[in-house]
């Protein structure tokens, strides 16, 4: 049997884990200790030098140099959450420990949030709400784009893009998308129309916004893009705040009452006390609640403990993070 510790920060290890993983993990890996903090790991070096196997999560410890020549049996580590960029290092990579992260699983409820979030855009939801609210009254409808027939455009097809895309399918909306790397083919396979970037803010009522927040993409959607939009069409972000010039877009609202951004992510967080992003009415802001929360982490820990199956019967790992594919996760 292979000895492990649980490594992570503990409102993570109860969020993502918890007693229920805890006896499936037990019932597989002869843990070394109790679920650790990073900090508390750090200090048994005695136990990093007899793990097999790491389970983490939110908190995980730096495994750069001087964590590896202390751990220097440590042939996996199974991941419970997103990114795994902030713990790996050159040294990591160099070792060739097999890395397995749930950031499928963390993609689930951010593409229910979407989805969601995308059909009350349709009807003009959050107009309504907030006026009827500042006035104390029910207010006359405008017009909505509704559920037929309406264009919805996705930004970016990655692993949150393409689970989207699949629960749009249940609607009569056309889907258009924006992404560099996707082929005709695949496109066609995948059920979207490819079209520029400039014409996903020109011709959809709702833009949903699904990029990485990498070097290349820092700052690609640009004031002039929310110029662009169609009257009341809304803009959905719950990928990273510095993919967008968050200025240049408030600048734009501002001018655009019709326009609706709603905001689960922006940069930096928080933003300014008098940042327009509080003070415009047009702008919806919740709290980086569109990923796992909660009772939903458990499937991030439950797929890990699948994972670690798959990689004790000797099997290729289905979520498997490789150096290149880590630059990739937000």
């Amino acid at each position: 049997m292979h000895q492990g510790l649980i490594i992570l920060d503990s409102h993570a290890y109860e969020r993502i884990y918890g007693q229920e993983h805890l006896e499936a993990i037990s019932s597989r890996v002869r843990l070394l200790a109790k679920p650790m903090t990073r900090d508390e790991a750090l200090s048994r070096p005695d136990l990093l030098a007899q793990a097999d196997v790491i389970f983490s999560g939110w908190g995980a410890p730096k495994m750069d140099v001087a964590f590896l020549a202390t751990a220097q049996r440590l042939k996996a580590v199974f991941y419970g959450a997103g990114s795994i960029r902030y713990f790996t290092s050159d040294e990591f990579w160099a070792r060739d420990i097999a890395v397995s992260s749930a950031y499928a699983m963390n993609a689930v409820p951010v593409a229910e949030y979407t989805l969601a979030t995308i059909l009350l855009s349709l009807k003009n939801y959050w107009f309504h709400a907030g006026e009827i609210k500042r006035l104390g009254r029910l207010t006359e409808r405008i017009p909505c784009a509704g559920a037929y027939g309406s264009k919805i455009g996705l930004i970016s097809l990655g692993m949150i893009g393409r689970l989207v895309r699949d629960r749009l399918r249940a609607f009569d909306l056309e889907v258009l998308a924006y992404d560099p790397y996707v082929t005709s083919d695949e496109a066609d396979r995948l059920g979207v129309e490819l079209v520029s970037l400039d014409d996903i803010f020109r011709q959809c009522d709702v833009v949903s916004l699904h990029t990485p927040w990498l070097k290349e993409t820092e700052g690609m959607i640009q004031g002039r893009h929310f110029e662009l939009m169609k009257p009341r069409a809304s803009f959905i972000n719950t990928a990273r705040g510095a993919v967008i010039r968050e200025n240049e877009m408030c600048e734009v609202l501002q001018r655009r009452p019709d326009l609706t951004a709603l905001l689960d992510v922006i940069w930096p967080e928080p933003p300014a006390p008098d940042s327009l992003l509080f003070s415009l009415p047009n702008i919806i802001l919740t709290p980086h609640i569109a990923g796992s929360r909660d009772r939903e982490c458990r499937r991030m820990g439950r797929l890990m403990i699948d994972e670690f199956d798959r990689w004790n019967r000797g099997e290729k790992l289905q979520w498997a993070i490789s150096e290149e594919k880590s630059l990739t996760l937000a």
